[in-house]
């Protein structure tokens, strides 16, 4: 992102000559799967790319090595798809011995719910449909467990028995990614099952999650705002919301629903301000934090980054500059910057999470390079969960097989990529009205009003 060819060169050398799978290790297949499978994909597909628009990011010699250990570290995470009577995966395995003795029968919905992406480009790339089929799977056995009266997941499932562990439905943790996924999965391989599931679990979404009046920008009542229902019930849960939930707004603009966006951003950027950070739980009730830790998380600066993509309003860089002043401020430390163990007493913990440099440290920094190969190449790219790069392009919407799954080959109906609008593509941005993009995106009243709603004022 960065265009520094050499750098990300000795990179790649480096994980080439040194990185090794076969260990005695035991690892959360979703995060195995999006932070390291990702990124190894994300790097194969930027060095094999012909147009090569970051610079000269090719590698000598390079012999596919980087897509090797992919199928290498994949077929590892197999075994965890195996023996489950559902098709949801363990959501732990020892990379040598496969799924462990003790291992747990439960997972979130996430964890398990979020692997298609990278397994499916895995899959694409490979001609082996093993990976997208085991994903799709779990993918597929979570949909068909959702509540029949609501349309909702849970949070916890049980792999053996489909038994719901966890009952609550939200867009934080548990569950975020697997909402994102499906759009996600849809943008990359055009799979219009993949778009219908998404388009069904918004508008359970909406209909039963989103408290507050009906527009962001107009009428009367409490600012919108998305809670934790049961979701059987649709009832409340608790008056907590999670910083994870901030990726929310990201993934309305990617559908389009960026008056929406504006106001969920909105209320995140608030809490923000007053702390400096994020707390992993806000209690909006109490207006304060219920858990008081801050691991660096991206989701904020994302929907900052993706807000800024579709609207071009200024007042996104000035909450980008924010941001980024109070990661100065806190976080930095002498080896990097460190988690905030209490966000409002601003201790610190040793320790820093790969997403701050993969996603919070990206998303900055292209939020502020608007002549980024990135916006300006020509090529359509999209962002995996982790942040990883991968190229919107024709050999991810061919299927080297018809049996994704058994006896559904007539269903899978494709969508031509032109068909497909993917608002953060930069030629849809020049088409926000002059006097909307220099004017705040929210009219002062209803920004004060959520700068209330979380004791800032």
């Amino acid at each position: 992102v960065m265009g520094n060819s050499s750098e990300f060169q000795k990179a790649v050398k480096l994980v080439i000559d040194t990185v090794s799978f076969d260990k005695d290790s035991t690892v959360q297949v979703f995060e195995a799967t999006i932070r390291v499978l990702g990124s190894l994909l994300s790097a194969h597909i930027i060095i094999t790319d012909t147009k090569q628009p970051f610079g000269d990011m090719t590698i000598k010699d390079y012999d596919n090595e980087l897509l090797h250990m992919a199928h290498d570290l994949a077929v590892r995470l197999l075994p965890a798809f195996e023996n489950t009577k559902t098709g949801i995966p363990y959501p732990r395995v020892n990379l040598k011995k496969g799924v462990p003795p003790d291992s747990n029968n439960e997972t979130c919905t996430a964890g398990a719910g979020s692997l298609l992406v990278e397994f499916g480009i895995l899959s694409r790339l490979l001609g082996d449909s093993t990976f997208e089929w085991v994903a799709r799977r779990a993918v597929k056995a979570l949909w068909s467990l959702r509540s029949n009266n609501t349309g909702l997941l849970g949070n916890v499932v049980n792999i053996q028995t489909g038994h719901w562990v966890g009952k609550q439905s939200g867009l934080g943790a548990g569950s975020d990614s697997f909402y994102e996924y499906l759009l996600k999965s849809y943008i990359l391989f055009g799979e219009k099952e993949d778009l219908d599931m998404f388009n069904d679990a918004y508008r359970n979404i909406q209909n039963h999650l989103r408290r507050g009046r009906e527009a962001c920008n107009e009428g009367e009542g409490d600012p919108p705002l998305y809670v934790n229902v049961n979701m059987f019930t649709g009832q409340l849960m608790n008056t907590w919301i999670d910083s994870l939930q901030a990726f929310f707004p990201g993934l309305q603009v990617l559908i389009g629903d960026v008056e929406d966006a504006i106001c969920l951003h909105a209320f995140y950027y608030a809490i923000w301000k007053r702390y400096g950070a994020l707390p992993e739980r806000y209690n909006w009730q109490l207006q304060a934090p219920d858990v008081p830790f801050y691991p660096l998380r991206p989701e904020l600066v994302e929907s900052t980054y993706l807000l800024y993509q579709a609207t071009k309003n200024p007042f996104y860089l000035h909450v980008g500059m924010d941001i980024l002043q109070s990661l100065e401020k806190y976080t930095k430390a002498k080896c990097g910057y460190a988690t905030l163990h209490h966000v409002v007493e601003k201790t610190k913990e040793d320790r820093m999470e790969s997403f701050f440099l993969s996603e919070t440290c990206k998303y900055l920094y292209l939020l502020f390079d608007e002549e980024n190969p990135l916006h300006k190449s020509g090529n359509k790219y999209m962002f995996t969960t982790e942040g990883h790069i991968v190229s919107v392009d024709e050999r991810f919407r061919n299927s080297l097989w018809q049996d994704i799954l058994p006896g559904e080959e007539d269903s899978a109906e494709k969508i031509k990529p032109n068909e497909l609008k993917a608002v953060n593509f930069s030629s849809n941005c020049n088409r926000v009205p002059d006097e909307r993009r220099y004017l705040l995106p929210l009219k002062s009243n209803y920004m004060r009003q959520i700068d209330q709603m979380v004791g800032l004022i």
